[in-house]
């Protein structure tokens, strides 16, 4: 890995990390102290375009005015009571949320990976209480190369081995076929009488940003309800703009049976999670059997509102598809005269460049740290593969100006 200069206000922080917390992350060398917008500031005042978004959480743009002020009112009123209690936001936020994605009811959570295990435990006491599986025998149909976060359970049907190796013994109940193999998932389900769910992204993000074939996701769903299957699409980062639709599954127009949310639920003030299903799935779901003390506090479902409201007022879906669009196309002109770039992948603005080099390489990383120098901010996943998601609310000059940047950087090495 290349040295990289860091100055003295920036080496604090960066010490003080490496000192007093768990060293479970790799984070690029920039120390940030101010967002706004697309825009990020260090701790110098340099200012950068992100084009990581928080890992998708941020489409609505850094400390969005409405979204923060709606956190400022609720929070100076009342932040918590847990669930010991009603609240005069939580009804208002559930109406909202099921009428916005159109399902019959919402169970709130605060993180992604607990809406995936909330979503995992539903699917698997409706086998039990609807679908009349044996006891422990309950199967659900998972893909490779997914990533569904870092949860003991979660991980047991990873094949990421640094989030697996050594977390062991691990949660059985799980299937494991290849991504886009519409015959991997006929024969699964053919193959066993015990298969109640298939959980699948319609975008494998963490994976490198893998886009299915088109007419998986169809495919999948019919197969899903010719066997009594419940679709259950990890929608945490392709949601809520990112592709171009309201939902990823929205560009094949399917509804999923379980629907997870999280990230940009909130815009990236609060952590805020949702599984939506209908009644007949929900309804399995008694006191007692499942909760959060954060799950529905008022402070999240006040900012969640807002959130979702700026996603439809500013029309970000719309922009997301009109400038992926443009993105991809830039970049793969571009990638036809330059050998680093192997390919260019994506759909709305969740893109991907892969690198032409081996999995092994500092390349990817190598061009992170030169698009920094040049005032982007982007990361490398599995090694070789660089993915772009900004802000939602990037316009097309911005995106000109950032497509410039990525030009420059490639032809820089």
């Amino acid at each position: 890995m290349k040295a990289t200069k860091i100055t003295n206000p920036s080496i604090k922080s960066i010490q003080l990390e490496n000192k007093y917390g768990a060293h479970n992350y790799h984070p690029l060398p920039v120390v940030l102290n101010k967002g706004k917008g697309v825009f990020v500031w260090d701790v110098e005042g340099k200012k950068y375009y992100d084009f990581l978004s928080a890992y998708s959480a941020v489409n609505q743009g850094h400390c969005h005015p409405k979204i923060i002020n709606s956190l400022k009112d609720q929070a100076e009123t009342l932040t918590l009571t847990s669930r010991a209690f009603y609240n005069d936001k939580l009804g208002e936020y559930e109406k909202f949320i099921t009428s916005f994605f159109g399902f019959d009811k919402v169970l709130p959570m605060n993180t992604g990976a607990e809406a995936v295990e909330t979503a995992i435990k539903l699917c698997r006491k409706y086998a039990y209480e609807k679908k009349g599986i044996a006891q422990e025998q309950a199967q659900i149909i998972v893909c490779e190369n997914n990533f569904h976060g870092r949860t003991t359970t979660i991980i047991s049907f990873s094949n990421d081995e640094d989030a697996r190796k050594n977390f062991g013994p691990y949660t059985p109940g799980f299937i494991k076929i290849p991504y886009d193999d519409i015959d991997a998932l006929k024969s699964a389900i053919k193959n066993t009488k015990n298969v109640v769910g298939f959980l699948v992204e319609p975008i494998q993000g963490e994976a490198g940003v893998y886009v299915p074939q088109e007419g998986y996701l169809q495919k999948a769903k019919e197969i899903c309800k010719q066997n009594e299957v419940l679709f259950i699409a990890d929608e945490v980062q392709t949601g809520i703009a990112r592709t171009g639709k309201l939902l990823a599954v929205d560009h094949e127009n399917v509804k999923p049976d379980i629907l997870i949310l999280g990230k940009a639920l909130s815009g990236g003030a609060y952590p805020v999670s949702a599984v939506l299903a209908n009644d007949h799935i929900m309804e399995v779901i008694k006191p007692g059997q499942h909760g959060s003390t954060f799950g529905g506090n008022p402070l999240a479902a006040a900012v969640a509102i807002a959130a979702l409201e700026v996603v439809q007022e500013e029309k970000l879906a719309e922009n997301a598809e009109k400038l992926g669009k443009v993105f991809r196309k830039e970049l793969t002109e571009f990638s036809k005269n330059n050998d680093l770039v192997k390919l260019v992948r994506g759909k709305g603005l969740l893109n991907a460049i892969v690198i032409n080099d081996s999995e092994d390489s500092s390349t990817a990383w190598d061009i992170c740290i030169k698009l920094r120098d040049n005032g982007l901010l982007a990361k490398p996943t599995h090694g070789n593969i660089i993915r772009f998601a900004p802000p939602l609310v990037i316009t097309e000059i911005q995106l000109n100006d950032c497509i410039s940047i990525i030009k420059k950087t490639f032809l820089e090495f």
